[in-house]
């Protein structure tokens, strides 16, 4: 099974995950947690590039390129064997994060992403997503006081956040099926439990 967790920046996944891999691996469930951009050697060193804030002057073809070719690394190299394996692989971010970040946040065209994501991973979706949502306001708020770097995607204006946002509410309206959104501004205690609730009747 192929789960991966989006939100906006500072919705608290990142956190919440390590909480979750941590109680999964407890109760004898065999997971592989990942993250994007990163995951392999290569796709980390894509990452520095993508997050560096010396890189501010990224055009945002170049930054779609960018996070495609990291995740096509990611997939062939680590997710796909470990789904043959018969592993629960859980991702934070992955395909969706492209169509919320750079089609809504920049305004590419939605379907033009879809057939390059499907290009970039050969066509492997979740099959559970859980979006954390959280007002761009709170989310930057709390990546400012959380003692994380700030990188070149946090850089971007509020407005760009709130396109981000509002797409990935579209994104997960759409899907209805495979989406499930959870209300990420309540305490990291309520976040979590909702979260593990759902993955355990997902996996039993």
């Amino acid at each position: 099974m192929f789960i991966t967790l989006e939100g906006p920046d500072g919705s608290g996944k990142t956190t919440i995950m390590a909480h979750l891999m941590e109680e999964l691996s407890r109760r004898g469930v065999r997971t592989l947690a990942t993250r994007e951009p990163g995951g392999t050697d290569i796709s980390n060193q894509v990452r520095q590039v993508l997050m560096s804030m010396e890189n501010r002057s990224m055009y945002p073809r170049t930054e779609i390129l960018l996070f495609c070719a990291a995740r096509a690394q990611l997939v062939e190299e680590v997710i796909r064997p470990a789904l043959a394996d018969g592993v629960v692989v859980i991702s934070d971010r992955y395909a969706d994060s492209t169509l919320a970040y750079q089609g809504y946040g920049h305004g590419v065209d939605i379907g033009f992403l879809r057939e390059l994501l499907n290009f970039a991973t050969g066509g492997l979706w979740p099959d559970r997503t859980f979006l954390f949502d959280v007002d761009s306001e709170t989310g930057l708020m709390r990546r400012r006081k959380g003692g994380v770097d700030w990188n070149r995607m946090d850089d971007y204006e509020l407005a760009y956040h709130r396109r981000v946002r509002s797409g990935y509410l579209e994104l997960a309206a759409a899907e209805p099926g495979r989406w499930q959104v959870i209300d990420a501004g309540r305490s990291q205690d309520e976040v979590y439990n909702e979260l593990l609730a759902s993955v355990l009747q997902l996996i039993s």
